[in-house]
């Protein structure tokens, strides 16, 4: 038979040795959930970063299409005058009918 103080030991021992791989297991729930909460604000922060990258990228394609229509707005195409060649004929085209073969 065992005596009291050996039962005793055994008892601290027992809940000592619980004790320490209920608090591991919890911490390791928090060590993963903070994992996870941290990686989850990463991704959302770099989601915030990429949408503001994307509407400077938009509001840089915007005024460049706006600088070239106003470009194009200025730009005036000019065509030489038309003047009249020397040695041209006013005449009138007409067919020629053949009546008889040669």
């Amino acid at each position: 038979m065992i005596g009291k103080f050996e039962s005793n030991k055994d008892l601290i021992q027992e809940l000592t040795s619980s004790g320490a791989r209920h608090v591991g297991n919890i911490a390791n729930i928090v060590t993963g959930t903070v994992a996870e909460v941290t990686r989850e604000i990463g991704e959302w922060i770099t989601d915030a970063i990429e949408m503001n990258e994307a509407a400077a990228a938009a509001r840089r394609d915007a005024a460049a299409e706006r600088d070239l229509a106003r470009d194009s707005d200025d730009v005036q195409v000019t065509k030489p005058p038309v003047t009249e060649t020397e040695g041209f004929v006013d005449a009138e085209v007409v067919d020629a009918e053949v009546d008889e073969p040669r």
